[in-house]
């Protein structure tokens, strides 16, 4: 699809294939995710128009006036103000009425029933934007030291040098930051789009205070030039503001983290867990007075721990946790930041995979209301999967793979222990065949292979650390598998296959392969192959950065309903944040959403009936009627349908009009440049 055709137009050209996919970046990422591109607003169907390409010029046909259709410039200005009788803008609160609509299904017998519902919220969002303090478990790592210097770096408007060119400070890769949101449509019929963040009022960024923790005692400057994920130029630039700052000591419990981490544990906090619970409440508390905040978030950015095992009387309830802890029996690092983080009444977010919240500390969470979340940043690979399978099994075509990882990835293993009762090949050496039959049903997997070389990867070479990410990336797809009956039956899903690999040379640049093979109609196979650079930390920080900029929204968010008029908030389980984790959490009984689309259409739904504004449906019936009838603001100019094509392809100096395959120049895609 080139840059001036439109898939959402009748003809001319099927959508699939290499164009499909091509779509589905501009699609899904928010803009400024992809690596250098400028953050563009978006065409109707969610795409940007690639930078370069201009923008199409007014038409005529057959002598009637007929604008082409055109990019809607993002409006200069952020500011706006819902006109409608359901909004109140107060001088402490914006309140919004909202009717909420869904659906309820029943089964009598072989039908299914469905009945809409409808359920009046009342919305209720405090304007006052607090001073917030952030503090990170690890902050001497490479995630915790590049957030730190990113927010610094805009705060203090820096460019350097780099052999492509002049680089400025800048936020791409965030949500609130860089993506943007439709308003609704103009009085010509385009989309107004306006940057996420002036959807409600926000923390700036730059206004973010940081502290934190970690077993190493190098300081920030230090810790930034360790993991050589900054520009040399501005690392330099970065250094005397960055020398000051110390991580306070940390817990460190070597059973739970790779013994390779050892060299960096120089800075610990002493004592039995009860005492080292104690001190981190306490530094929690001197950093909110010394900094004269008003809130903190505390996030873990530290290494990957082992999976800790849920066992009744130990840490299965609130009571039974804190007692563990007194006792000085098994608790996790991250636990005991968690479980400090809640008594302090201090929100408390998860980036990494282990099972971190027990349910005694999401027990103590709710008694306590207080947000928690987790798990697993999403940022690079996974947060591909999770489009592609959705755009795989979306469009009608069942992932079916063709290799697993070999036995070496599994320990000599054969095998996947999960299948080794039903007998399932998920993950055998390459080229063998299974017999086919009930003990053996046709084997269906995504491949995902990835090598890095930071720290985090040092530490993932350690088999119980590696099976904690794994856990994380394996469950990524089950939400879309078990959306399509037709595809799959009850039970059946692909297998999933994670490889690490420690590979020192490429640092935080991580290297990841994926294959997913689906099948196609009358026995065909469509086969993908991805090959993924993802600059680790880069992608890692913004992430971060939402987290805790919408963790703090929604502490200013309440609700009410007709039925139960009493104010309430978000759940203590914040599942609002899943666009943002790999392993998302969510509430007892309610279901795990995957898919990055639904994911970050929810938030940006919720946030827009926080403001009396409909949910984005993406129906755009104005454009779809034969006799224009919806009521606009604004006069409205009569058009006439024009053909969403580029013109001729132009000619070559060499006087070609297509490529060496004979395909026109004009059909060629046209991708952002850098």
């Amino acid at each position: 699809m080139g840059p001036g055709e439109c898939p959402s137009l009748g003809g001319n050209d099927l959508w699939m294939g290499k164009r499909a996919v091509m779509a589905l970046f501009y699609c899904f990422f928010p803009p400024g995710w992809l690596a250098g591109a400028a953050p563009v607003p978006m065409m109707g169907m969610g795409m940007p128009r690639p930078s370069g390409i201009p923008q199409a010029q007014n038409a005529s046909r057959d002598g009637c006036p007929c604008p082409m259709l055109q990019l809607s410039a993002m409006e200069a200005t952020a500011d706006f103000v819902v006109e409608s009788p359901d909004v109140v803008y107060g001088p402490d609160t914006i309140e919004a009425q909202y009717e909420y609509r869904t659906a309820c299904v029943s089964r009598e017998g072989n039908v299914l029933k469905v009945y809409p519902t409808s359920t009046r919220f009342t919305f209720r969002t405090a304007r006052q934007v607090p001073r917030l303090g952030v503090m990170l478990v690890g902050w001497g790592g490479n995630n915790g030291s590049t957030l730190t210097a990113a927010v610094l770096a805009n705060r203090l408007r820096l460019s350097w040098p780099t052999r492509t060119g002049r680089k400025e400070a800048n936020y791409y890769g965030s949500l609130t930051q860089a993506g943007t949101v439709s308003l609704g449509l103009d009085a010509e019929g385009q989309e107004v789009f306006v940057p996420f963040s002036s959807l409600l009022p926000m923390v700036a960024p730059d206004d973010l205070v940081f502290d934190g923790w970690d077993i190493s005692s190098l300081n920030l400057a230090e810790a930034m030039r360790r993991a050589q994920v900054l520009d040399w130029g501005l690392q330099e630039q970065l250094w005397p503001h960055l020398e000051a700052l110390r991580p306070r000591p940390s817990v460190y419990i070597p059973e739970f983290i790779a013994a390779n981490q050892s060299v960096r544990a120089d800075n610990l906090i002493l004592g039995t867990r009860a005492q080292q619970l104690e001190q981190i409440r306490r530094d929690i508390r001197d950093f909110r007075s010394s900094a004269g905040l008003d809130k903190v978030i505390v996030l873990w950015t530290a290494n990957t721990e082992r999976f800790c095992e849920v066992v009744p009387g130990l840490n299965d309830t609130a009571e039974n946790l804190l007692r563990t802890i007194q006792l000085g029996l098994e608790v996790s690092p991250s636990t005991l930041f968690a479980v400090a983080s809640i008594l302090e009444g201090c929100a408390f977010l998860n980036g990494s995979p282990q099972n971190t919240l027990v349910p005694g500390a999401l027990e103590l969470a709710r008694q306590r209301r207080v947000f928690v979340g987790g798990d697993d940043f999403k940022s690079g690979q996974t947060k591909v999967k999770s489009v592609l399978v959705d755009f795989l099994i979306g469009s009608g075509l069942k992932v079916r793979g063709l290799g697993g990882c070999t036995a070496q990835e599994w320990g000599g293993g054969g095998l996947d222990p999960k299948h080794q009762a039903c007998g399932r090949g998920a993950c055998v050496p390459w080229g063998l065949q299974l017999p086919r039959g009930p003990l053996f049903p046709q084997t269906m997997s995504i491949v995902s292979y990835n090598h890095l070389g930071n720290n985090d990867g040092q530490n993932l070479s350690a088999p119980p650390q590696f099976r904690s990410k794994e856990v994380s990336k394996s469950s990524v797809v089950d939400d879309m598998v078990q959306s399509n009956p037709v595809l799959y039956r009850p039970g059946e899903e692909p297998d999933h296959c994670v490889v690490i690999k420690y590979v020192p040379y490429v640092g935080d640049s991580k290297r990841a392969l994926d294959e997913y093979t689906s099948e196609l109609m009358l026995g065909g196979t469509n086969t993908l192959v991805l090959h993924n650079t993802c600059e680790d930390s880069l992608l890692a920080a913004p992430i971060m950065l939402d987290l805790v900029l919408l963790t703090e929204l929604c502490q200013r968010v309440s609700f009410c309903t007709d039925t139960d008029p009493e104010p309430q908030g978000f759940h203590s389980v914040l599942s609002l944040l899943s666009f943002l984790f790999k392993a998302p959490l969510v509430p007892p009984g309610s279901p795990v959403v995957n898919a990055l689309f639904r994911q970050r259409s929810c938030i940006e739904n919720i946030l827009r009936a926080c403001v009396g504004l409909p949910p984005q449906n993406h129906m755009l019936l104005e454009h779809k009627m034969e006799r224009p009838g919806l009521k606009r603001v604004g006069p409205v100019v009569a058009t006439c349908p024009v053909p969403c094509k580029r013109g001729a392809a132009p000619t070559a100096p060499n006087g070609c009009t297509g490529d060496a395959n004979g395909l026109s120049q004009a059909d060629t895609p046209q991708m952002p440049t850098t």
